[in-house]
């Protein structure tokens, strides 16, 4: 969506609504005046370097921290004022990984779907429905840390996925990975797109995992510099691909209305 606005007549068609969100870390400003949003069973790639305010902004949506300024709607759910039904719509991976490693891959789904108030039969048969989803099933009992660093991750977002949501956010996912654990991840995360309906926003500093027909915010220093589709702001930008493009935007600075579809 180009204008970052929340439109209360179809609150199902926005999976999430970023309006004029800024956020300061005491003098040093994080997010400044940000706005975007994610369609619903839409990928949206939200592109930065380390340090551009997107694990910030992830804080915000997941409500780790408190907004200080700006709007968050989820399918039409405003996260101060009806967390609940917010965050029920929401799965997310983060960067940091946070799977008990003692614990086998089934443990740790159903720790989790416990803490989702889910019936431990319901809770065992959504495991094992993520867990095939996610080419896991024949890692069921297996100790997490015996698997790889591309399975954990796998695993977390079998995780993310317990309570059906229907946007998923992943932050950095496959950093540290190699390129073959991240294809695999990507693939399963745009299969769930594709065949589930799920909204996506991916975060990432890696161009290479982003496609000319997928939806884009370039987020850098705290500002949003471009939102649309990849292959219209690489247009704009009169730039031969993405990476030229970032590299234009990120020295001019210019802003997301002229660099819009």
């Amino acid at each position: 969506m180009a204008n970052g606005q929340h439109d209360p007549s179809n609150p199902q068609a926005i999976a999430l609504a970023i309006e004029g969100v800024s956020h300061s870390y005491g003098p040093r400003k994080a997010l400044d005046n940000v706005s975007f949003t994610v369609a619903a069973g839409s990928f949206t790639a939200l592109l930065g370097l380390n340090g551009a305010g997107k694990s910030t902004l992830f804080s915000l949506v997941t409500r780790l921290f408190g907004m200080q300024t700006g709007r968050i709607h989820i399918f039409g759910h405003d996260i101060q004022r009806a967390p609940g039904e917010a965050l029920r719509c929401m799965g997310v991976v983060f960067q940091p990984r946070t799977l008990d490693l003692d614990l086998s891959v089934t443990q740790n789904l159903l720790y989790h779907a416990a803490l989702h108030g889910i019936h431990r039969r319901e809770a065992r048969m959504r495991s094992e429905e993520v867990l095939s989803r996610m080419g896991l099933a024949d890692r069921l009992g297996s100790k997490v840390r015996d698997l790889s660093g591309g399975q954990m991750r796998r695993l977390e977002i079998a995780r993310a996925l317990l309570h059906r949501p229907r946007l998923l956010l992943l932050d950095e996912a496959t950093v540290g990975l190699d390129v073959k654990a991240r294809a695999e991840i990507l693939g399963h995360v745009r299969g769930l797109v594709v065949e589930e309906g799920i909204g996506v926003l991916w975060a990432t500093h890696l161009f290479d995992e982003i496609k000319p027909s997928d939806d884009l915010v370039i987020l850098h220093q705290g500002r949003i510099l471009a939102e649309g589709k990849v292959a219209c702001i690489v247009a704009k930008a009169k730039a031969r691909d993405l990476n030229s493009a970032f590299v234009q935007l990120t020295e001019t600075g210019l802003g997301s209305e002229g660099t819009a579809p």
